[in-house]
C-alpha cells in the first residue's frame, strides 16, 4: 500500500510579496534621489526596511511550518501503512488458525461418530438381528422389527456421508488424488455432470496440510459449479512438475463477471484464496459469461507453513 503525500498549498504566492515589497523601497528610493533628504524620506526608508525584513521573516517561518507539516503527513502515512500490514498480517494469521482449528474440530468429530456412534449402531443392528431371528410367529412384531431395521440402516448411512463430508476417510487412508477423484465423480454422478479426472502419480507424496487445503478449495469450487454454473462438463487435473503441484478446474458453465465486487470478495473465494496463499501457492481464477471458469491453483512443493517452520 502507498500514499502519496501532497503539501498543503500556500496561501498567497511567496514572491508576489517580495515583489511588492521591492516596488516600494524602489519607490522610496526614488523619492530620495530626487529631492532632499527630509525627515519624512527617512522615515519611509526605515518603515520600508522594517516591513521587508518582517515579511522576509514570516515567509522563512511559514515556509519552515509548511515544511513540517508535510514532513508529518508524510510520519502519518508511513504508520497508516504499517498499521495496515500489520492489521493485515494478524488477520492473516487468525484465518489461518480458524482453518486449522476447524479442521481439527471435524476430524475429532468425525473420529467420535465414527468410533462412538457407529458402535451404538451396531450393537442395536446386531441387537435387531437376535430379536428378529427369534420373532417369527408374530407377523406384526416381525415387521416392525423389519421396519426398525431399515430405519438403522438409514441412521447408518447417514452417519456415514456425514463423517466423509467432515473428514473424507479416503484422504487419510489412500491420499489426495483418490479422494478428489471418488468426490469428484460421485458429485458430478449426483448432479448428472459429465467429468473427466486426470492425475498424475507424484502426487501421492503431498503433505497433510496441502493435501486438506486442495480438497477443500476442490470441494468448495464444484459446490460453486453445482449452485451457479448450469455446467453440463465438469474437468479436474491434478500434476506436478520438480517445484510446484497444479490443480485445475475447469467447467463449460455461464461463467462469471470477475469484477464484481459480489463476486470479487465472496467469502467462497476469499477462503479458497487464503488457504492457498497460507500454503505459499497461488491462486487466480479466469472466466467470463458464457465462456465457463476455470480455477487455477499453483503449490509449491516446499509450503510457506514448512520453511517458516
Amino acid at each position: 500500500m502507498s500514499a502519496k503525500v501532497e503539501a498543503p498549498p500556500q496561501s498567497a504566492p511567496r514572491w508576489g510579496k517580495w515583489i511588492a515589497l521591492a516596488t516600494v523601497l524602489v519607490l522610496i528610493a526614488g523619492l530620495a534621489a530626487s529631492g532632499p533628504l527630509t525627515g519624512t524620506v527617512v522615515a519611509l526608508a526605515a518603515i520600508g526596511v522594517v516591513l521587508l525584513v518582517s515579511v522576509g521573516y514570516l515567509l522563512t517561518a511559514e515556509a519552515a511550518r509548511q515544511q513540517e507539516l508535510r514532513l508529518a503527513t508524510e510520519r502519518q502515512a508511513r504508520d497508516f501503512e504499517r498499521l495496515v500490514e500489520v492489521r493485515t498480517r494478524e488477520l492473516s494469521a487468525l484465518c489461518t488458525h480458524l482453518h486449522e482449528l476447524a479442521e481439527k474440530e471435524k476430524s475429532e468429530l468425525a473420529r467420535r461418530l465414527h468410533d462412538e456412534l457407529g458402535g451404538l449402531l451396531t450393537a442395536a443392528k446386531m441387537d435387531l438381528s437376535w430379536l428378529q431371528s427369534r420373532v417369527t410367529e408374530q407377523v406384526a412384531y416381525a415387521s416392525r422389527l423389519t421396519q426398525l431395521g431399515n430405519v438403522l440402516d438409514e441412521a447408518m448411512d447417514l452417519k456415514r456421508r456425514v463423517v466423509e463430508e467432515l473428514r473424507p476417510s479416503l484422504l487419510d487412508h489412500f491420499g489426495l488424488p483418490t479422494a478428489l477423484r471418488a468426490h469428484v465423480e460421485h458429485v458430478c454422478r449426483k448432479h448428472e455432470l459429465q467429468c473427466e479426472v486426470a492425475m498424475a502419480e507424484e502426487v501421492e507424496a503431498l503433505p497433510k496440510e496441502s493435501a486438506i487445503a486442495l480438497f477443500r478449495v476442490i470441494q468448495e469450487g464444484l459446490a460453486n459449479i453445482v449452485r451457479h454454473a448450469h455446467a453440463k462438463q465438469v474437468r479436474l487435473a491434478l500434476t506436478a512438475d520438480s517445484e510446484r503441484y497444479l490443480l485445475l478446474l475447469v467447467d463449460d458453465g455461464c461463467g462469471m463477471k470477475l469484477e464484481d465486487t459480489r463476486v470479487r470478495w465472496s467469502h467462497g473465494l476469499t477462503g479458497m484464496r487464503h488457504r492457498v496463499q497460507a500454503l505459499g501457492g497461488r491462486f487466480s481464477i479466469e472466466s467470463s459469461p458464457a465462456a465457463g471458469t476455470t480455477l487455477r491453483v499453483e503449490l509449491p512443493k516446499k509450503p510457506a507453513i514448512a520453511q517458516a517452520q
